[in-house]
């Protein structure tokens, strides 16, 4: 099974950019969607499944035009679960997962921080999502966790880690979450494959922070630790270029 996990920072505009050839091309399983700023009805999704996507499922913020999370399959899902059921994540769209016969795979859109109310925000829901995986794991053992977690983890994941020691998404707290995350049984499939720096999934658009790879890693695809066994690659596609963020992918045995 290939997955890919992809912030398209707006689907309408990856499109404009050749997003469907090229979900053509990469051929994956499963496609998770973040920050998708649209509804399902403003989504071409009959040339999504020409693509070869004919299982479309979409999980829209209330407030038009923001956040949102989208799964597209190949084939059918035996389930599918929209959100947490926490009111307060739902409504912004954050979380959604498809259920298959020996794995389970979620779209995850973790909030960032603008400001101080932002980041409190981002702290509750850091803990009360930490919580309900925990729950979660005791149903289904064998999840893949992919989204924008807008958090880099240790120093070698972000190009300047001093004077980011104090911006939101490289905190102490927020890093020590993803450490959290990690030994409560998830493993970060890029670095079980590359422990190399200067690999990064997110740039500002900003002094031409791409061209010069100054970036961020905050897109994961987590996997629980019962399917470690099964992950047979995991990569950053840096080269692709519909958004400010790049496709990440991981593989798994069936």
């Amino acid at each position: 099974m290939k997955i890919i996990s992809y912030n398209v920072n707006g689907i309408r505009a990856a499109i404009k950019k050749g997003f469907i050839d090229w979900i053509q091309e990469e051929n994956a399983d499963v496609i998770c969607l973040q920050e998708i700023k649209a509804n399902e009805s403003q989504i071409p999704t009959e040339e999504l499944a020409a693509a070869g996507y004919p299982y479309q499922y979409y999980f829209s913020a209330q407030k038009a035009g923001y956040s949102g999370v989208a799964v597209l399959c190949k084939e059918k899902p035996n389930n599918v679960a929209y959100g947490t059921g926490i009111e307060y994540m739902d409504s912004e769209g954050r979380n959604l997962r498809v259920d298959f016969d020996t794995v389970s795979v979620m779209s995850l859109y973790l909030p960032s921080a603008s400001n101080i109310e932002r980041l409190d925000f981002k702290y509750q829901y850091m803990d009360d999502f930490f919580t309900y995986i925990n729950e979660l794991r005791k149903e289904l053992p064998n999840l893949v966790i992919c989204g924008d977690y807008n958090i880099c983890h240790e120093a070698i994941d972000i190009h300047d880690p001093v004077r980011n020691a104090k911006v939101s998404g490289f905190l102490p707290e927020e890093r020590a979450w993803i450490s959290k995350f990690i030994e409560n049984g998830f493993i970060d499939s890029f670095r079980m494959f590359n422990k190399e720096p200067h690999n990064y999934s997110w740039w500002t658009y900003r002094a031409n922070a791409r061209n010069n790879n100054k970036g961020w890693r905050i897109d994961y695809n987590m996997v629980s630790a019962p399917l470690e066994d099964r992950i047979t690659a995991a990569r950053i596609l840096a080269d692709v270029k519909h958004s400010d963020h790049c496709p990440i992918v991981v593989e798994l045995k069936s």
